[in-house]
């Protein structure tokens, strides 16, 4: 009741702020350019976009029941045509579609990430928001954004779809042991494949970043020196750069937190990179954004810099059944208040934040967590900051990288060490950005 009640008010703010448009209108977009079905990833995302649709509502709609060792490794696949079968609805092209662990990710999203599945479900089955930036690493991966801005669609390499199921009982054992966890956060992983081409792994995780703020700087850490300096030339013409651990250290930057926020940010990055060596993983990173309070959004940073993808997604339909349960109820309306022919296109962000994940400690400001000073008074600064890639075990082609890095420069502070120096040296780093820390200078 409570979901329907905020999804009401949403929606009455969005009809006022396009005017009181009706539904079944589609005003012109105002984040960036609609992107049709010339655009190069229309298909792909239009099969995404469909096998989730499927999948996710199907065991979404299914009586909760407690976890057994086998939906770890579970696997169900679809087959999408244009004709159709008693299990998915035509679609407009042929694919195949498989989802991994559904009920292991169900519960991680409603019982410890705490994601209403009727709003999961109908931010996922509506409009995308297409970045024109790629990833902030060298993986060469692309994101969509949800329509809202609030979930990250990720392709990932099949090394990366392999390692996240092997290691995922560990990873939800670890989210359930620390809710407030700095770690990605993982709410499906799927596969799409296409007719006779290549077989396309991803995940659907949170995006770090506001929806209602401008970030006026992002920065990608990883405790090293060597290697990790963006130019500062490109940096002033590009406002959403991912600058490096050398920028930070050179504009003579610091995490502003006071006594109590520093002690609880660095007692979860300490757990958290401790958990990533007991995994044999390294080479992630702290991202940080920045939102300077004074500047607000005047900058318009985020709607100078998306565009709006809209595929025309087939209506979604179900073999009645018996079950009463809310869940299904909950996510029956979703799809049906999903369908696009029901869904204004009106691609606007908004300026208040959802309030989602105000639950977690280090996400409870606007969305982020706002500076302090050493009284524990608030600044003018929201950071938000996670722990992303973190899906890069310690392989032989990392060992023979670490090796030939280390002939050029210090071994030590090169990126690809060995895990438990990593996290070491991550753990480290990290305390020494924060206030009184020397800003990472002595790195």
């Amino acid at each position: 009741q409570q979901a329907e009640q905020i999804r009401r008010e949403r929606q009455s703010k969005r009809r006022a702020a396009t005017g009181g448009a009706s539904v079944g209108e589609e005003p012109g977009a105002v984040v960036g350019n609609v992107i049709g079905e010339g655009h190069v990833n229309y298909v792909l995302m239009y099969n995404m976009l469909t096998g989730i649709r499927i999948a996710v509502s199907r065991y979404q709609a299914k009586i909760k029941r407690p976890l057994t060792q086998e939906d770890f490794t579970a696997r169900h696949k679809y087959s999408f045509d244009i004709i159709g079968n008693e299990l998915t609805p035509s679609a407009k092209y042929d694919f195949k579609f498989k989802d991994y662990a559904p009920w292991v990710f169900r519960e991680l999203r409603e019982d410890y990430f705490r994601l209403d599945p009727a709003d999961y479900l109908l931010s996922l089955t509506a409009k995308y928001i297409l970045s024109e930036l790629g990833s902030p690493g060298k993986s060469g991966s692309f994101f969509y954004f949800s329509r809202d801005y609030r979930f990250i669609i990720k392709t990932i390499r099949r090394a990366e779809h392999v390692f996240l199921r092997a290691v995922l009982p560990r990873y939800y054992a670890h989210v359930r042991e620390n809710p407030h966890t700095l770690l990605s956060r993982f709410y499906g992983l799927h596969r799409v494949k296409l007719p006779r081409g290549r077989k396309i792994h991803f995940v659907i995780m949170n995006n770090l970043f506001p929806a209602h703020k401008d970030i006026h700087e992002t920065y990608d850490l990883k405790g090293s020196t060597v290697g990790r300096l963006y130019s500062e030339e490109r940096a002033a013409r590009n406002p959403r750069a991912v600058l490096k651990d050398l920028n930070w250290i050179r504009r003579g930057k610091s995490l502003e937190l006071g006594p109590e926020k520093r002690a609880l940010l660095a007692e979860q990055i300490r757990r958290d990179a401790q958990f990533l060596d007991e995994l044999g993983v390294m080479d992630y990173s702290l991202l940080i954004g920045i939102h300077n309070l004074q500047r607000g959004n005047r900058d318009n940073v985020r709607r100078n810099t998306l565009k709006v993808f809209s595929p025309d997604v087939p209506a979604f339909s179900r073999q009645p059944t018996s079950s009463r349960s809310p869940e299904a109820s909950a996510v029956r309306r979703a799809m049906r208040a999903s369908d696009l022919h029901l869904q204004r296109l009106g691609g606007i962000l908004p300026e208040e934040d959802t309030g989602d994940r105000q639950h977690f400690l280090f996400y409870q400001d606007e969305g982020g967590l706002r500076a302090t000073d050493e009284r524990n008074a608030p600044m003018d600064t929201i950071y938000y900051l996670g722990v992303i890639d973190i899906l890069t075990p310690y392989t032989v082609a990392k060992k023979a990288e670490h090796f030939w890095k280390g002939l050029r420069a210090d071994r030590h502070k090169i990126s690809p060490v060995p895990p438990e120096e990593y996290a070491t040296r991550f753990i480290a780093f990290m305390k020494a950005i924060m206030r009184g820390g020397g800003g990472g200078a002595r790195f």
